[in-house]
């Protein structure tokens, strides 16, 4: 056992020192996620980054949809003594203002992708709920996260041309987990080799002018509930600053692509309590497969939490579109267009339609 800067604050929450987490499970994590766009589909640019304390590694992605471009530029290292230290090679994470302001940076590097942009959220940020999935005896998600929307400042620098990106244009979510989820390098499937995988998951954090909407859902193979949230937070300078209105049970109908499962358009009906029923259209204006080179699951070889070394490592997929398009699946993470009652607003549109599901017969 040994300190870290960390423990200099009155932050511990165990026996533990804070580099140490309270349980021992392998799949502990804790990450950011942001994305940046326009409310248009010239270019969205998605960026995550994580620690996993009991597999001692911290990573970083970033993923750019520029034209017919989908960029990754990923990096890992241990994980080492010190968990403020938030940077993996060339990209750091710097909190400027806890749960207002932060400050992103991809340095220049070999692979084409590099930003220095600045976040100011136009939420408060705010609490979803718990995400708990126990499959048999085993807990496979038990984690927490905020989300919040905002603007952004700073430029993108994507090959040779620098995207200026101003917050009266570019916009945003962010998102910040921790708790437990597979990562790392895969286990033994045991008796859950058996198990049908059902993803069926909607996330839809939705900016308007003075307030956003915040919807989440996921169901399993039989169409029951496993997570749902949705809420109405009003932004910064709003009468209502800060304000949550729960807006009931959300119902989601998607409208899918002949043949496929890409969704093309997509209802999402809210019941507030007391309140007015109303319906939210949704389009995906920029689909991004944010699976693919990022590390959620697709490759074998780079997974979120799995070693690559003592690092940092640093390394660059690129894929053209639509020649590449057989390798594009997975969770999909969409600049979305959102309208109801006269409002049009932009946010993040992330779908995935995975196995077995009530809507669709053929299984």
């Amino acid at each position: 056992m040994s300190l870290s800067p960390l423990d200099d604050y009155p932050v511990h929450q165990s026996p533990e020192v804070m580099r140490h987490v309270a349980t021992s499970d392998r799949n502990f994590y804790d990450r950011y996620y942001f994305n940046c766009h326009a409310g248009s589909d010239e270019l969205m640019l998605i960026v995550g980054a994580g620690q996993y304390p009991n597999l001692g590694v911290s990573d970083a992605f970033a993923c750019v949809r520029h034209r017919d471009l989908h960029r990754v530029v990923r990096a890992s290292r241990e994980l080492g003594r010190d968990r403020m230290d938030t940077s993996v090679g060339p990209f750091r994470i710097e909190v400027i203002e806890g749960l207002r302001r932060l400050r992103i940076v991809l340095e220049p590097n070999d692979h084409g992708l590099s930003y220095d942009l600045t976040w100011e959220g136009t939420i408060p940020a705010t609490l979803e709920p718990r995400h708990f999935l126990r499959r048999r005896e085993r807990v496979m998600f038990d984690s927490s996260r905020l989300a919040q929307t905002g603007r952004w400042s700073g430029h993108i620098l994507v090959g040779d041309e620098r995207v200026e990106v101003t917050p009266d244009r570019w916009q945003g979510t962010r998102d910040r987990s921790w708790g437990i989820r597979p990562v790392g390098e895969p286990e033994p499937p045991g008796i859950h080799s058996r198990d049908a995988t059902t993803f069926y998951w909607l996330y839809a954090p939705i900016q308007f002018d003075d307030h956003a909407i915040l919807c989440i859902l996921q169901e399993d193979d039989k169409g029951r509930r496993v997570l749902e949230e949705a809420v109405r937070v009003w932004g910064f300078g709003s009468p209502r600053e800060g304000e949550e209105e729960y807006l009931g049970r959300p119902e989601y109908r998607p409208t899918y692509m002949e043949g496929t499962r890409d969704v093309r358009e997509a209802t999402i009906s809210f019941s507030p309590p007391g309140g007015k029923p109303f319906d939210v259209h949704c389009t995906p204006v920029l689909p991004v497969h944010l699976m693919v080179g990022t590390g959620y699951g697709l490759e074998p070889d780079w997974r979120h939490g799995m070693y690559q070394g003592p690092g940092p490592v640093v390394q660059g997929v690129t894929h053209t579109l639509p020649r590449d398009a057989a390798v594009m699946w997975g969770l999909v993470d969409a600049v979305g267009r959102f309208e109801y009652d006269g409002r049009v607003g932009y946010g993040l549109y992330e779908y995935w339609a995975l196995g077995p599901h009530p809507s669709f017969p053929e299984g």
